[in-house]
């Protein structure tokens, strides 16, 4: 069986203008390395490629990432339009005609090598969609993924 083929969509476009800092949320850093850091390292590791995305202004974001990972592409989501429209600024990217298209946040540093294999296994079995979340003990802040 041939390998299949992946590109990871970072997003890292926001602001974090609920952490009052005018550091770019995703590089705060988490356990002495930016939460975007990582992501980075996990997502390099699993041998997709990488395309983020940022904000505009949003050079210091674009910096790390050359520095993290230079084989990463970095694509201008001109207005924050939501996560879909976020995904669709790396459109570049997704016309070269990757098996699997992994969406991952740049602010979500515990993302680990295990659930991305687990999410593209899911893929490779024949899967059209696969959707990875969590159940914390205080869901307070926290988006809702409705299963049925």
């Amino acid at each position: 069986m041939a390998t299949r083929t992946c590109l990871a969509i970072i997003l890292a476009a926001g602001e974090g203008t609920r952490m009052k800092s005018a550091v770019p949320k995703v590089l705060h850093a988490v356990g002495g390395r930016p939460m975007l850091g990582h992501v980075l390292a996990t997502v390099t590791g699993s041998g997709a490629a990488i395309a983020v995305v940022v904000g505009p202004g949003a050079e210091a974001v674009t910096a790390y990432v050359g520095k993290a990972a230079p084989g990463a592409t970095t694509h201008v989501q001109a207005e924050r339009l939501g996560t879909a429209h976020a995904v669709l600024a790396a459109r570049d990217a997704i016309a070269k005609g990757y098996d699997d298209v992994l969406v991952l946040y740049g602010d979500t540093p515990l993302i680990g090598a295990a659930s991305l294999k687990r999410i593209r296994d899911e893929l490779a079995a024949g899967a059209d969609v696969t959707v990875a979340g969590f159940r914390p003990h205080d869901p307070t802040g926290y988006g809702r993924l409705i299963e049925n």
